[in-house]
């Protein structure tokens, strides 16, 4: 079953940003503008996990992080533009798994809330496409049961990829998850595709393909 983030965040681009993009690892997102309905949603969407804003009208997110671990089991990640030493350790003494400063790079946020689902068993540490096997724990590759040697720079791309698998990913999409960019910068891009794809297909059919003016999909062969 595919993890379940509440993200409660007043400010509506951050929202709506944060909740696409949690969409796009195959989450199940439920966004809300503030806590005034939590006690509603734990019961009903049972969050496996938390991303709260600190500074929220109403209830500020260290009265709402309490009673998350109060009523849930979810993890909790801290949002917010408080980064003086005192708040991140109150989160975190209250009972936070992570806190993340703002401005943030989307894709290290969406990287810190896959960590805390990993811990907690709630994200798949084995991805499967085919004959293709990524370990995300062990950072290892296999394809027919032969090892694939990747860069760091491969691997966290193929990873990327392979959460979107039989979606088309745009090479903005790319560079903002893979590198943090938010500049276009295609041949990049380009280059470690063509490369991961080299090695990708050194022990089968292509996985990877390029669908021209729009991206790149990762899917299984056809039979």
């Amino acid at each position: 079953m595919a993890a379940r983030v509440l993200v409660v965040e007043d400010a509506e681009a951050i929202r709506t940003a944060v909740g696409i993009a949690l969409e796009e690892t195959g989450c199940l997102v439920l966004t809300r503008p503030d806590g005034s309905s939590i006690e509603r949603d734990l019961a009903s969407f049972r969050p496996d996990l938390v991303l709260l804003d600190v500074m929220l009208p109403g209830r500020d997110g260290f009265e709402l992080l309490e009673l998350v671990r109060r009523l849930s089991s979810a993890g909790i990640v801290l949002l917010t533009a408080r980064d003086a030493v005192e708040d991140r350790l109150h989160g975190l003494r209250t009972g936070a798994d992570d806190y993340v400063v703002k401005p943030f790079v989307l894709a290290e946020l969406i990287a810190r809330v896959e960590a805390v689902l990993r811990r907690m068993g709630r994200l798949r540490t084995v991805l499967e496409i085919g004959d293709l096997l990524i370990d995300i724990e062990a950072n290892s590759v296999t394809r027919a049961g032969q090892p694939i040697d990747l860069t760091a720079t491969e691997l966290k791309l193929l990873t990327f990829l392979a959460g979107r698998r039989d979606k088309v990913v745009g090479k903005a999409q790319i560079l903002a998850a893979v590198w943090g960019y938010d500049d276009y910068a295609a041949n990049l891009v380009e280059v470690h595709v063509s490369a991961l794809r080299r090695k990708l297909e050194s022990t089968g059919p292509r996985l990877l393909h390029t669908i021209r003016g729009s991206g790149y999909i990762l899917r299984a062969p056809t039979p």
